[in-house]
């Protein structure tokens, strides 16, 4: 079950990793808001042409918890990315990278809060190792660059996207019991609800983009992988290893993010992105070693 989560939740990070780079190509070809709005009506009509025999089989517990399932979805789904979009106006790439990597350990924090689930020092160890391969990544193998940033309302926003997908990751918890199938359905119809209305506000400012051909790619890529199947594979991470043990792959979303942009937009590898991957890994290895025997 450990390496099936292992591998379910590396394949994530590596789908999130390219919806940063599908982000950055996106610029002049779709809106931030469109690009949102579209890529749930496609993963919803995926969704439906593909899965609707199990969400029929399971519709009277679709029905049962429909307010909580459709929060999923516009929690997790949807204002993650509002409060990311909206952040990445006012604050740099770095900002954004350096406190997305806080992700994890507001899910230790919460989880102790609620649960009073406490992280053992090898998990701590290991987030730690983790964030200075994440420092790496975003500055560039320079360090002493990271002094030199400027916090601004961006970093509040972008503080916000974290604590929300946090809380997110930490409701997993109470998700009902049913078929992946139909977990995944509901919150989709709930991502693509609440983002209709950034998507009304988009075009009432005069910022929205229609795709062209090469933005109807990237919504088709983002409506996918990181709109469907990696959300599948998350929630199937954190139900098999638990919210803290799942958490700490999230820091590998930077790392895979720049390996992705050397490879599809053409930037530079440099040996601070090998020595950022290994101390990635390597904190996860630690953390997986050293954890608590009731990881939940």
């Amino acid at each position: 079950m450990n390496a099936r989560a292992y591998f379910y939740l590396a394949i994530t990070s590596l789908f999130w990793g390219g919806n940063s780079v599908a982000g950055k190509m996106a610029v002049g070809h779709v809106s931030p808001m469109m690009l949102t709005t579209l890529r749930w009506t496609v993963a919803l009509a995926v969704i439906l042409a593909l899965m609707t025999p199990q969400i029929r089989r399971d519709w009277a517990k679709i029905r049962e918890h429909w307010l909580q399932l459709l929060a999923y979805g516009a929690v997790g789904f949807t204002m993650f990315n509002a409060f990311l979009y909206s952040a990445v106006k006012y604050t740099s790439a770095i900002n954004a990278v350096i406190l997305q990597a806080g992700i994890p350990m507001l899910i230790f924090l919460f989880n102790f809060v609620l649960f009073r689930t406490k992280a053992s020092v090898a998990q701590i160890l290991g987030f730690t190792v983790t964030l200075v391969g994440v420092l790496i990544t975003a500055a560039h193998g320079d360090l002493a660059s990271l002094m030199q940033l400027q916090f601004n309302f961006g970093d509040a926003l972008m503080l916000l996207a974290c604590i929300v997908y946090a809380a997110y990751t930490v409701g997993l918890r109470w998700k009902p019991n049913m078929h992946w199938q139909s977990f995944i359905a509901a919150p989709a119809f709930g991502a693509l609800l609440s983002a209709i209305p950034l998507l009304i506000w988009e075009f009432s400012n005069g910022s929205a983009i229609v795709p062209d051909a090469s933005g109807w790619a990237i919504v088709v890529y983002a409506a996918i992988f990181p709109s469907l199947m990696s959300q599948v594979l998350y929630v199937r991470g954190v139900e098999m290893i638990g919210a803290n043990r799942a958490g700490l792959f999230i820091n590998a979303i930077p790392v895979f993010g720049t390996l992705l942009s050397v490879l599809l937009v053409g930037e530079t590898f440099h040996p601070f992105h090998l020595v950022a991957l290994l101390l990635v890994l390597g904190g996860i290895a630690i953390a997986e070693r050293g954890r608590p025997k009731l990881p939940r």
